[in-house]
């Protein structure tokens, strides 16, 4: 497949989408102050980006409220508390999970609420329902996209069976999710050619979410974006579950868009980011991520070797293997 633009050009269909609270969430239990989210808000205004992602939609049956922060939940009031009306171009997300939500119960009808789109989240074997999500969240007026995640372990008979089941559903975009960190460009290539194949007739678009296990999040989310994925998330300073995603200072810095601002993301990194580092929260490259990437696994393992404080990295990968 031809590769569309050059590094000089840019293509007004590509969409920025800032996943910050949501995947960042991940790292601190959604415990991010008002302050915090607020000026990421508006760091993401000025920085020009498309998407926000306040966080999950999640079930306060299956999840403790106490136990989280409110971007878990993204309850209507607190998201009004920080975005009021949210009358700007910046479009609102919140993420939801396949089994972990409660969408007829917690999702109000899209002219009650200040969320523009619900992404779908769903391991392939769970289609059906994550389809039944979609066209519910669609029939409420939200714009939709489809996150099939772990698709590293996916078969291609059943990644092109879900697409053709997609195609004829009402989502705007559906996403190559690289949960565990597994692939390389030449992978990413492949599997963002077969999506516009199916996605392209019927006038749907393709995204990406990468993760950084293999310091590979920034350049499979280039590879993707020039073979014609448009929606393309990032978080500030790569804050994410483990090993991190694309950051989104390096995606602004390439994209040649002029309505796209690095600077206000930088100074946000300087303000915001650095003191959470500082203060001891940790997330980003190491070893233990690259190891599970190289292996294509989850990576809670490394997660757990991380907060124990263990550098035993050949005795963690031996381990690795043995499973």
């Amino acid at each position: 497949m031809e590769r569309k633009g050059n590094l000089m050009t840019y293509r007004p269909d590509i969409k920025v989408f800032d996943a910050t609270i949501r995947d960042g969430g991940l790292v601190n239990n959604f415990r991010f102050t008002d302050d915090f989210v607020r000026n990421l808000y508006y760091t993401n205004i000025k920085a020009g980006v498309d998407y926000m992602e306040m966080g999950y939609l999640a079930d306060t049956d299956a999840f403790n409220p106490e136990e989280f922060g409110d971007w878990k939940f993204c309850k209507e009031d607190n998201l009004r508390r920080i975005v009021g009306n949210n009358e700007t171009d910046l479009k609102l997300s919140v993420m939801a999970d396949v089994g972990r939500t409660n969408l007829k119960r917690d999702l109000l009808p899209k002219d009650q609420s200040v969320i523009d789109m619900v992404r779908v989240a769903t391991y392939i074997n769970a289609m059906p329902a994550a389809i039944e999500m979609i066209e519910y969240a669609a029939s409420l007026g939200y714009e939709t996209t489809c996150n099939i995640m772990a698709i590293s372990k996916a078969r291609t008979e059943d990644i092109e069976e879900a697409l053709k089941l997609l195609a004829d559903s009402p989502i705007k975009a559906v996403y190559i999710v690289d949960s565990y960190g597994a692939l390389f460009p030449e992978e990413v290539q492949r599997l963002t050619e077969m999506y516009l194949e199916a996605m392209t007739p019927s006038g749907k678009q393709v995204g990406i979410h990468a993760h950084d296990n293999q310091k590979m999040a920034f350049a499979n989310t280039v590879e993707s974006c020039s073979i014609g994925a448009s929606f393309l998330d990032a978080t500030v300073g790569s804050m994410g579950r483990g090993a991190g995603n694309c950051a989104m200072e390096l995606l602004l810095g390439f994209l040649k868009n002029p309505k796209y601002n690095i600077t206000p993301i930088l100074k946000f990194y300087q303000d915001y980011i650095l003191p959470l580092k500082a203060d001891g929260l940790k997330w980003g490259y190491d070893i233990q991520y690259l190891l599970t990437g190289k292996m294509n696994l989850h990576p809670r393992s490394a997660i757990a070797f991380t907060a124990d404080g263990r550098t035993d990295y050949a005795n963690f990968y031996y381990q690795l293997d043995l499973d």
